[in-house]
């Protein structure tokens, strides 16, 4: 088999020499320096100017002396225990505040529905302790239903009393002042301190307390109405619920607001009936997995439709609804309940007691919505779900994809949506605000964009390419440096797929863009007495299959799945490939096949196989600034975590490593396992017993070596999906091992490093100001609505075809390279074209979506297998205060360097 170009020049290259010997009382590693984020030096100036609007709102603040008192809350009930729920705790502080207002002064109260109280100014003393009484809300409520614990008569009535007022005690102390001037020092370093952060989160809480009392949905800083219109059916019994992110920011121009549409996940409210139907995609209740229905009706809410009362479901009764008995008692003549016990169906408690004839739930399972010792039953279509119950679960393809067809809003739509949010919702009507003198405009911040100029590339024959708007393509065009494939097979999972006439298609589009394509040496049509068995076990037959029909493995693996998106075939199939034979793969499941599918497809076997698409223009003269006189290594660094709710999945750390410099387009990667949603990566250096380093970094290091020859003295590092409040850790956590692991190879000078944190889950949008048109590619925004102190920018690489763009966000933590603003933004403006599976730009840099990739890819190693299968003669990494997480399958020796994410 032919080895891919960066496999082959890893063997024949020079290794590093071995380290030198250390006294065994010397950690070079400790000598490692610590790093702290810079500030902004300058901003950009190239490029040609465009005006734009951003969906920032200048705040104007009247009293800019007023100062935030905080306070510390404590609620108990009367046997002492702490009280915690959000919702409880909000409305004993909004009673409290009714009853005890003039002992309070009469101060407005901030409350974010946990621990902290704030005022404008301070309450008449430190300390309060106050009895505060509810009734409706911690009523017991009668059951409206058969079995329940609280309606011993069995009549399904409220009784007279049907509750009793609960006390509480809210104890209320003073912990710290909050200046509200804070935020206007943050423009100037010397004075800018933690306290700014507070006093923008004490403004944020009192929106968050704003959509409260509206009866919104919070989730997290967004807030959602209870409205049909807003509700976007997905399919599963699930919708998108638009709502509404805001939050107050810091900027170059003071003080802003920032709100943005927003969309979370919800049950589709209505009959439970309905929802089990579409969630299971049956069209009658007979076909229900009552199994899988108990599982996912666990802790929603329900209303019925005879009573207006609200539950939470436990559990379904064991038989149906005409068959389920329950204990009721039988009144005595004289109204007591001291009489006889009867047991009764729930069909007919219904028929009799309530004159509620069931027609389909009659045989049915019924919901439990009582204790788990004391069941109390509700027939099924007597409940219908309440609104805004959150959908937590990791959706779908199907459902993603409807749900961005669904939700799109072109730019001058979202402009208005916006626009109409802050005018209509009276933000700084609010009492807390109003004390503050807080005033927020009605407009749209302006501010000056540039339009960075496009990269030229290079392709086959060493041609210009010149893409516009963001894109290009390889019509009457080659690949810059095209493989040829001459041993290769076609295996087939899909019984509708025509195997031979997909492999001539692809042999003559390979000819038109110069990769010379041998005939398949055979095709492997799956058996179909297999496809009964497990996705493993499918995989294990193929690959039998191969090793009889072969005389030797070969380059190259071209195989039809059977479904497009979510195939079970995929995780095992990539694991077999590429961590037990290491043969390059490239899966397909073409619905049509034509000569743009096909020259995607072959822009990433040709990646795969050591191939090059195209290059930047100055990459392929060698002439990128900073970086072509001296060695540089380029890293993307990002975590895939598992689907929402499942915290038993390890997440899944991927670093891509640059390789032969000065090439900036070609990458390898190594990808470790680490404990549930974790962020920081934990194994770029990991030092082992022995003495040796196991770690992320010490690969990609030496395989750099190998493929140029030279040392990184330069190294720029891209971090994705960290948040601000994680900026010191990548410094001072990751950094440090990365700069620790380059100790361990026995170096003493350190590379320089310019480290940046891409963020692409932020809610700042850029229209044209003149246009209804999204921002152009290459559009950058490096004043105004940026940090004011902090060197950050937005940048917009690609061309948004549908909805609102959403431009990247770049912060530079550390930059000892010494770029210029010019050339560092578009260094990363270019590293946008240097994508080799696509002809577009794309949203964020090449590395990160190289990560992104193959993190996601190995994650597939582990989704499919069986429990026996996972650890596969794996070790498992055990991490401090943690339970063992088993570690990913190595990549073979013959794809271990190639760009197999592709």
């Amino acid at each position: 088999m032919e080895k891919t170009a960066g496999a082959k020049e890893a063997k024949e290259a020079p290794t590093l020499p071995p380290p030198p010997v250390v006294p065994p009382n010397v950690k070079p590693e400790l000598a490692s320096p610590k790093f702290s984020i810079i500030s902004r030096r300058e901003t950009g100036s190239a490029g040609r100017c465009i005006p734009l609007l951003a969906n920032h709102f200048k705040v104007s603040v009247g009293v800019p002396d007023a100062v935030f008192y905080q306070y510390s809350v404590s609620v108990t009930s009367e046997d002492k225990r702490v009280v915690d729920g959000k919702g409880i705790r909000r409305k004993l502080i909004d009673r409290l505040y009714k009853t005890y207002s003039s002992e309070l002064c009469n101060k407005r109260l901030a409350y974010d529905g946990e621990k902290s109280l704030y005022t404008v100014g301070p309450l008449p003393q430190n300390k309060f302790e106050f009895t505060v009484v509810l009734e409706e809300s911690f009523a017991k409520r009668e059951t409206g239903s058969p079995g329940g614990s609280d309606n011993p008569k069995g009549s399904g009535k409220r009784s007279k009393r049907s509750f009793q007022p609960i006390t509480f005690k809210v104890e209320i102390s003073y912990a710290a002042k909050i200046p509200l001037k804070s935020i206007s020092l943050i423009l100037k370093a010397a004075d800018a301190d933690n306290s700014s952060q507070d006093a923008l989160r004490v403004l944020d809480i009192v929106l968050r307390q704003q959509a409260a009392n509206r009866g919104c949905l919070l989730v997290r800083q967004s807030f959602f109405h209870d409205d049909p219109k807003n509700l976007v059916d997905v399919g599963g019994g699930v919708s998108g619920l638009r709502g509404f992110h805001s939050s107050f920011r810091q900027a170059q121009a003071g003080l802003s607001l920032n709100l943005d549409v927003s969309t979370t996940m919800v049950l589709t409210p209505g009959p439970v009936i309905h929802f089990l139907l579409a969630n299971q995609s049956v069209r009658e209740s007979r076909y229900i997995d009552w199994v899988k229905a108990k599982r996912m009706l666990k802790n929603m809410r329900v209303k019925t439709i005879h009573r207006v009362m609200e539950y939470k479901i436990i559990g379904l009764s064991e038989k149906p609804c005409n068959q389920q008995f329950f204990s009721m008692k039988v009144k005595n003549n004289d109204g007591t309940n001291e009489g006889q016990t009867t047991e009764i169906t729930v069909y007919d408690y219904f028929a009799k007691h309530c004159g509620i004839e069931l027609q389909y739930s009659a045989y049915l399972p019924c919901l439990d919505v009582g204790k788990p010792k004391k069941p109390n039953y509700l027939p099924l279509e007597l409940c219908s779900l309440v609104s805004l119950q959150r959908y937590t679960k990791a959706l779908s393809s199907l459902q993603k994809a409807s749900l961005v067809e669904k939700s799109r809003q072109k730019p001058q739509e979202k402009i208005r949506i916006v626009t109409d949010a802050v005018k209509s919702y009276h933000y700084d009507d609010d009492p807390l605000l109003a004390a503050c003198g807080i005033s927020i405009q009605k407009e749209m911040i302006q501010v000056n964009g540039r339009v960075l100029e496009t990269p030229k590339l290079k392709v086959g024959n060493s041609s210009d390419c010149i893409p516009r708007n963001g894109r290009w393509n390889f019509n009457n065009k080659t690949l810059l440096k095209p493989i040829n494939i001459e041993r290769w097979i076609v295996v087939n999972f899909s019984a509708r797929c025509d195997t031979s006439h997909v492999s001539r298609e692809l042999i003559n589009c390979g000819r038109t863009k110069g990769i010379l394509i041998e005939r398949p040496f055979t095709l492997i049509e799956e058996d179909p007495q297999s496809r009964r068995g497990s996705p493993v076990a499918r995989v294990e037959k193929m690959f039998e299959q191969i090793k009889e029909k072969l005389p030797g493995p070969p380059e190259f693996i071209l195989c039809v799945l059977p479904e497009r998106k979510n195939s079970d075939i995929y995780g095992p199939w990539k694991k077999k490939s590429l961590s037990d034979f290491g043969i390059v793969t490239q899966c397909i499941s073409p619905s049509k096949i034509n000569d743009q599918y096909l020259t995607n497809v072959l822009l990433k076997i040709n990646s795969k196989l050591g191939g090059i698409n195209s290059l930047l223009a100055i990459e392929h003269s060698s002439v990128v600034p900073l970086i072509k006189d001296t060695p540089t290594m380029i890293l993307g660094m990002d975590v895939s975590h598992g689907s929402p709710g499942r915290a038993d999945v390890p997440s899944i750390a991927a670093v891509v490593g640059s390789l032969h410099w000065p090439l900036i387009s070609r990458y390898r990667a190594a990808i470790r396992t680490q404990s549930p949603k974790v962020e920081m990566i934990d194994a770029l250096y990991k030092p082992l017993a022995n003495g040796k380093d196991d770690g992320i970094i010490r690969e990609l290091l030496l395989d750099f070596y190998n493929t140029s020859n030279r040392k990184p003295t330069q190294i720029i590092v891209f971090r994705d999906g960290v948040s601000e409040s994680q900026f010191n850790q990548v410094l001072n956590i990751e950094l440090d091992q990365i700069v620790k692991a380059y100790q361990h190879l026995g170096e003493v000078d350190i590379p320089k490093f310019t480290v940046i944190v891409a963020q692409k889950n932020h809610h700042t949008k850029l229209f044209q100001a003149n246009g209804p048109d999204n921002i152009p590619p290459g559009t950058i925004v490096d004043t105004k609505i940026v940090h004011p102190r902090n060197y950050d920018f937005y940048l917009c690489a690609h061309a948004g075809m549908i909805g609102t763009s959403r431009p990247a966000h770049y912060h530079v933590l550390l930059d000892e390279i010494g770029f210029s603003p010019d050339s560092l933004q578009n260094f990363i403006h270019s590293l946008s074209y240097v994508y080799q599976r696509s002809t577009t730009s794309i949203s964020i840099v090449a590395p990160i979506c190289y990560a992104h990739l193959a993190a996601q890819q190995m994650g597939q190693f582990m989704k499919f297998e069986e429990a026996s299968e996972t650890s596969s003669g794996q070790a498992s990494v055990t991490l401090a205060g943690s339970v063992p997480v088993p570690e990913l399958p190595r990549l073979h020796e013959n794809v271990r360097t190639s760009m197999f994410f592709c």
